[in-house]
């Protein structure tokens, strides 16, 4: 038997990658099987919710024109959503019906997709720098605590994630190939995915054409766009075209909707996202990763460009939500272990220190396996999502009402979950009168809700007898109790309102 020495030196590389992907894809998928729920209102909302029921001929929230009286464009890309209509339709035809194992499958499907961020991780920082810190950075993105958990999720900045890696490694290995200009036509395709996934991964796309055209690298700059170009037109502008009649109607609506409303959610300094970084990454070890970021920028502008441009865009904006940043974290990652090691070589005063810069890497790596484990188990909005589970075995619900008096909104519930179409009714400011609804609903549509959904026990036999008028037969049912992490969370930020939910029946219907 002949020995090929190249598949052998191909094997013995590969090593080190599989040593981190095969544990990395194993905590994912547990932590598809134990961390059911959603992590964040949009990633259930925006993407399962109106899938689901396109699948079963509803308009949710006519987001679609068809049954619309008054159709507009609603500002989400179809792409992403839609490829969970489909998953749902195919769910149908196979005959499963159980809400839960689907939502287990989709959960899989991720951690299978979530692996190709480590493995570019890992080829692009080999590329630039060596095995050792390809070896660390992969490590990080596979590990740092918070990844699996949000890996198996249905959060557009999370999906974007493996597109944009996989489209800056072509970029950058297009300079070993012979026909290069058709690596970066394919990193332009690969690029303009992650576009009809998460539209503000725009600023990171034109990022990298610039970062290109600093380089003199015109023909490669043109190449690329041209390859963003051919996935965009036909995954937004056609589609658009088919259902709205006009070309990227919902990228213009998210464009409008975002500057109209771009102070009416978290408002943050400019160094929110600065400061967040710093805590998530953990600290000292994050000021390290920070530092080699910004320290790389000369070296590496291919890679910081992009990542520094989409990270300046949303520090700019008035918008700032925790999740916005999550697409360039990987690149936070490779550019800081690439740079922090070079600095490590140059550098007197640090070799002087290390023995802190090693107590600092034992810190980080106990405190993130400590919180690995707690959050990549964790069932997050449990309570809404097993109630919802629980009303499913009611038949015939049609109408829900939410109670939740003492805050401003009440919190949406999952009727996906339910498995049926129902309404839900929900107050629409504070204070316990029910006057909220007579705009919305009269007294006899109050009294066709089936379920009550009482939110949080604070004045709870108060708020019960304040709707006895409208619901005279209102019995109560049974406790839904949020999880360990919505309650830790709760207990972190009170704005998070994961409450303990009270179901009361309405005997009228279900005696």
């Amino acid at each position: 038997m002949k020995f090929n020495p190249e598949k052998i030196d191909r094997f013995r590389n590969a090593r080190p990658l599989l040593f981190i992907i095969v544990p990395a894809l194993l905590l994912r998928l547990l932590s598809a099987w134990f961390s059911k729920g959603f992590g964040m209102h949009d990633d259930h909302f925006l993407v399962i919710e109106p899938a689901y029921w396109w699948s079963q001929g509803i308009n949710y929230q006519g987001w679609l024109p068809f049954g619309n009286s008054h159709p507009t464009p609603d500002g989400h890309s179809l792409f992403y959503s839609g490829l969970h209509y489909l998953f749902f339709i195919v769910c149908d035809w196979l005959r499963i019906s159980n809400q839960e194992v689907k939502m287990l499958i989709i959960r899989i499907l991720h951690a299978l997709f979530s692996v190709l961020a480590i493995y570019y991780t890992y080829k692009i920082t080999e590329k630039i720098s060596g095995k050792r810190e390809a070896f660390i950075a992969s490590l990080l993105v596979a590990f740092l605590w918070f990844m699996p958990f949000l890996s198996v999720r249905n959060l557009v900045e999370v999906v974007s994630i493996p597109f944009l890696l996989a489209g800056m490694w072509f970029i950058i290995n297009a300079q070993d190939r012979r026909r290069p200009l058709i690596q970066y036509f394919i990193a332009g395709l690969i690029m303009g995915l992650a576009f009809s996934v998460r539209f503000q991964t725009a600023s990171f796309i034109a990022g990298a054409g610039l970062a290109l055209m600093i380089m003199r690298l015109w023909w490669p700059a043109v190449i690329f766009g041209l390859g963003v170009i051919a996935t965009i037109l036909p995954v937004q502008g056609l589609i658009d075209y088919l259902i709205w009649g006009a070309p990227f109607a919902e990228f213009t609506e998210y464009v409008r909707y975002n500057l109209h409303a771009a102070y009416d959610y978290i408002i943050g300094p400019w160094y929110n996202y600065l400061l967040l970084l710093a805590g998530i990454l953990i600290p000292p070890v994050s000021l390290f990763l920070l530092t080699g970021f910004f320290a790389s920028w000369r070296k590496q502008l291919l890679l910081f460009l992009p990542a520094f441009i989409f990270l300046v865009f949303h520090s700019m904006f008035p918008n700032k939500q925790e999740r916005f940043i999550f697409p360039i974290i990987p690149f936070v990652v490779i550019l800081g272990t690439v740079g922090w090691s070079l600095l490590m070589q140059k550098s007197r005063f640090l070799s002087r220190h290390n023995w802190f810069i090693k107590g600092s890497w034992r810190f980080f790596w106990i405190v993130n396996i400590l919180l690995l484990f707690a959050v990549s188990f964790s069932y997050s909005k449990k309570s809404r999502v097993e109630a919802m589970t629980y009303l499913s075995d009611y038949k015939d619900v049609k109408v829900i009402l939410l109670e939740d008096s003492r805050h401003n909104s009440a919190k949406m519930v999952p009727v996906f979950y339910m498995g049926q179409w129902v309404d839900v009714m929900a107050k629409s400011q504070s204070g316990y009168s029910l006057n909220f609804l007579k705009p919305f609903y009269n007294a006899d549509s109050i009294r066709l809700a089936r379920f009550v959904i009482f939110s949080e026990d604070d004045s709870l036999d108060e708020r019960v007898e304040r709707l006895k008028p409208y619901l005279p037969d209102l019995e109560y049912e049974t406790t839904i109790r949020s999880g360990l992490i919505d309650r830790f969370m709760h207990w972190i930020n009170p704005v998070n309102l994961n409450q303990d939910i009270y179901i009361y029946r309405n005997k009228a219907f279900f005696p």
